[in-house]
Parts: structure tokens; sequence; C-alpha cells
């Protein structure tokens, strides 16, 4: 199942590598591709969702434009520190339109999940939605 939000999941950012208080990092797990976190220039960006409790994650659906290479890490542990890294993707660039790009996971547990834009297609990014297809342990 993928949830529409991870609010209502329970799921938060709790770091961002930048903000800007009309776009901010919260709104990529709001569910709504109307709204979303944008960088505020400079690569690497990163992003860290802290799920309500450990998450049996199979895919991750990332909602984005101007992304061209996204590393996704997780990590097990209450603290948000020592990930191990699960896999990178290069996204195609969709002139006008949202990149959606669903990134397997092969069933990571996680607590954690950080999402590092490591290069774009433009000096500034924006991430629309993030929703992930899981099973609770």
């Amino acid at each position: 199942m993928i949830d529409s939000s991870l609010n209502s999941a329970g799921a938060k950012v709790v770091i961002a590598s930048s903000s800007d208080e009309n776009h901010p990092p919260e709104n990529i797990t709001d569910g709504n591709t109307n709204t979303f976190w944008m960088s505020t220039g400079m690569f690497p960006q990163e992003v860290i969702i802290r799920f309500a409790e450990s998450s049996h994650l199979s895919a991750v659906t990332v909602d984005s434009y101007n992304v061209k290479h996204l590393k996704i890490e997780k990590n097990t542990s209450q603290n948000a520190s020592q990930f191990e890294s699960v896999t990178e993707q290069e996204f195609k660039q969709e002139e006008g339109h949202l990149q959606s790009n669903t990134i397997l996971l092969n069933g990571s547990n996680a607590i954690h999940l950080r999402l590092i834009i490591t290069a774009g297609y433009d000096h500034f990014v924006s991430v629309h939605r993030v929703s992930v297809q899981n099973v609770h342990t």
C-alpha cells in the first residue's frame, strides 16, 4: 500500500539542509504535489524523514523537479546518524513536468530515510512528494 501522506502515518522531516519559509521541507510529507520543498541552491541537498516506528520499505516514490541524481540511505537507530547506503538513481529531466520516480528498496527496514540530492539540472531543485510502499514491523 502506498501512503498518500507520510504525515498521516506519523512520519516527519527531522533534518533538511536548506529551508525556505514559503516552501518548507515538511511539504514533502503532506501527500500534495502542489506543495513542495525547494533547495536554496548548491549541492548536495538532503532531507531526513523519521517514521513513527520501524518500517519495512519495499519502494519509495519521489515526485520532484530538476533532480538529476539521488542517493538514498537508511538507518534503524532512534538517532539520525550512522546511515548505510541503500541505492542511487539518476533521474531523467522532464521539461515542464514533475519527475515521478519509484525506487525499489527491496524490503529495507528503516526508522530514518535520508534522501541526498547530489546533482540537479539547475541550481535549484524541488521535491513535491515522497511516498513509501511499506509494511510496518
